[in-house]
């Protein structure tokens, strides 16, 4: 696969969480990374997303200053930083890749990882 996740896990609210996604190689220097999430019984939604140059697009503006996108082009890595967890937070966390920019639509990410659970305890 392209692209793998990591860092999911079981958390108590409050706490905080760092996903990773690795790429192969080359992905990230021409692919935006988004990261989406998919709540028990629910549609998945777009979180960030980071364009090949850096710049990062907030599909979800509620949640300012919780979720903060980064990357690491030497490791070929995408992090998504989650904190202050909520029980809402829990879902399967998928990244993906999308060609030059962030769309704001999923349909046009073309390649998507097979995700980590995060399951936030109240």
């Amino acid at each position: 696969s392209q692209l793998v996740e990591s860092g999911g896990g079981l958390v108590q609210t409050g706490e905080s969480l760092r996903l990773s996604c690795a790429a192969s190689e080359f992905i990230l220097d021409y692919n935006a990374i988004g990261w989406f999430r998919q709540a028990p019984g629910k549609e998945r939604e777009g979180v960030l997303c980071i364009s090949p140059d850096g710049a990062t697009t907030n599909y979800v503006d509620s949640e300012k200053g919780r979720f903060t996108i980064s990357k690491d082009n030497a490791k070929n890595t995408v992090y998504l930083q989650i904190d202050r967890l909520k029980p809402e937070d829990t879902g399967v966390y998928y990244c993906a890749a999308q060609y030059l920019y962030c769309s704001r639509r999923s349909r046009d990410f073309t390649s998507w990882g097979q995700g980590t659970q995060v399951t936030v305890s109240s």
